[in-house]
């Protein structure tokens, strides 16, 4: 298993809710940096194929400093519930989404994606975006999902893939091992979590591999949309 903090005895649960509370008060600014402002484009994607599926109540778990809520708000007459592991990483999304008057419209609570805090079929659809690598158990959390999005439903994930023609594979690995953790550590002042990024998505199970593991749990109809070259992969899936 793959673990932000590898001499740490804490399980990668807890590992991961202490990387992201060090790392939120620049998380959002290393996310632009990094990905050259592409992470923005890729919500966009997400957005527009969730407003197809015309949702009232959406979860958006791992929801971070809640860049995929607040993109989400512009869908006419939905309202999202964010949910993640890190308190400090909510408390940097909380202060966003009263900046921009969504504070009726996004609610952020603390919550774990293997014990979702929710009644089972609540949600008429649920969004994850480069948090389900971070799951401990990816089909545990993925099982609990499901259970709270209605019949009929979608669960739509963006996670980073893997590149596989040439020459984006080469770059994408160089930048990957190279140039994300020296920036990472200069500006975050973690040197384990811009290491483990690039370690959690070498080991995440991509494409069909993930294709699988959705149905596994009892989705169906799945879909892929890889993006920028297979960079990173939108999942969507429907609950039977």
């Amino acid at each position: 298993m793959v673990v932000p903090y590898k001499e740490s005895d804490l399980g990668k649960k807890q590992q991961v809710e202490q990387m992201f509370d060090n790392i939120a008060h620049r998380y959002d600014l290393l996310n632009r940096v990094l990905s050259l402002g592409i992470d923005t484009l890729w919500r966009k994607k997400v957005v527009k194929l969730l407003a197809a599926t015309q949702p009232k109540l959406v979860l958006d778990m791992a929801t971070g400093t809640a860049d995929l809520a607040i993109a989400s708000s512009n869908i006419k007459g939905v309202k999202i519930k964010g949910v993640d592991l890190s308190e400090n990483m909510l408390a940097k999304g909380r202060i966003k989404i009263i900046d921009k008057g969504l504070n009726t419209q996004i609610e952020l609570l603390k919550g774990d994606s293997e014990k979702i805090l929710f009644d089972d079929n609540t949600f008429d659809a649920a969004t994850v975006a480069f948090g389900v690598r971070n799951f401990e158990n990816l089909n545990a959390g993925i099982k609990e999902l499901r259970r709270v999005i209605k019949p009929n439903g979608r669960l739509f994930v963006l996670e980073f893939s893997q590149p596989t023609g040439f020459p984006y594979k080469q770059i994408y690995h160089f930048y990957f091992k190279n140039i994300l953790p020296f920036v990472g550590r200069i500006f975050s002042k973690d040197s384990s979590a811009y290491t483990y990024l690039p370690d959690s998505v070498q080991a995440f199970p991509d494409g069909e591999r993930f294709k699988k593991v959705l149905n596994d749990c009892g989705f169906v109809d799945i879909q892929i949309y890889p993006l920028t070259f297979g960079t990173a992969t939108i999942y969507s899936a429907q609950k039977n």
